[in-house]
């Protein structure tokens, strides 16, 4: 079995679940593939002994990979999907950040599960992933890259709230007049939509939010659409530019600018154990059922 290892910094009070992560798969006999800017900061971690970084590097996955695992938090998966992209190799994330929920595991739970991970007793979750262009075309490479959690405009160095013209399928659905718009996969529904009051969506939902982002008029409420829609945008202010941020990119477009979002012909496939269900998350991270009065 070949896997691919994928982390974008790397915390000093990690640096002994990594070495674990990497001896159980030599012993093993798992072929380890680690990003190439990945394997440089584990080598430069004194933490990790020296037998531990010499391993085959990648800066792009191709179909030999079986699995890809990334080590960090949230934002750590959502750069991986883009080393994946179409492949379908499947993600398990591992959790040495703060909220993770997008983790398949804890980090501390890496040697009671890693047996069922290579066995392949586990479950996959496909998410939705968007995909933008823009009109005219903008040829910064962020926008060769899907999204995994939300698509969002905002205001630039400016006060003033901006107008987003919004249309489905090219038929006029409002103008927001907002500090900006987010549109968000079920992935998503629980990162930057829910802090604006959007709803929590199931990753197996088929459907996108626009929630708009502290708009002026309160009747401009968040709504859940289907997810073969296509989202055009149109962004006017007072400024000749706004921003446009995708996952953990963003990018400064002009306001004559039309942006169109539609679902990818792919999806992401993220890895879950029996007993680590996405409800199970929703449960644990957002503390439901639990009293703090007692």
């Amino acid at each position: 079995m070949k896997v691919g290892i994928y982390g974008q910094f790397y915390h000093t009070n990690a640096g002994k679940y990594i070495a674990q992560l990497l001896g159980l798969l030599r012993q093993n006999k798992v072929e380890v593939v680690i990003e190439k800017n990945f394997l440089k900061l584990i080598e430069l971690n004194k933490t990790i002994d020296k037998k531990y970084s010499n391993f085959e590097t990648f800066t792009a996955l191709d179909k030999s990979f079986e699995l890809f695992f990334c080590i960090g938090g949230d934002g750590t998966i959502l750069k991986s999907i883009n080393y994946v992209r179409d492949l379908d190799i499947p993600i398990i994330g591992i959790n040495t950040g703060r909220l993770g929920f997008l983790a398949t595991i804890q980090k501390e739970e890496i040697e009671d599960t890693l047996d069922d991970i290579l066995q392949k007793k586990f479950s996959i979750s496909p998410r939705t992933v968007l995909d933008v262009s823009t009109n005219p075309p903008n040829s910064d490479s962020v926008f060769e890259n899907v999204t995994l959690n939300e698509i969002a405009v905002s205001r630039k160095n400016s006060t003033s709230m901006i107008t987003i013209d919004t249309w489905l399928n090219d038929r006029y659905l409002n103008s927001y007049w907002a500090d900006g718009l987010i549109v968000s996969t079920p992935t998503g529904s629980t990162g930057y939509s829910l802090s604006c009051g959007g709803p929590v969506i199931t990753p197996d939902a088929g459907v996108l939010i626009i929630t708009p982002i502290a708009p002026h008029n309160l009747n401009a409420r968040p709504l859940v659409i289907k997810d073969n829609k296509k989202i055009t945008l149109r962004i006017s202010s007072r400024e000749d530019s706004h921003l446009i941020s995708m996952d953990s990119r963003i990018a400064t477009l002009k306001s004559d600018t039309e942006i169109i979002i539609q679902k990818a012909p792919h999806a992401i496939n993220l890895v879950e154990l029996t007993d680590g269900s996405f409800l199970h998350t929703l449960r644990k991270q957002l503390m439901w059922g639990e009293d703090k009065r007692n």
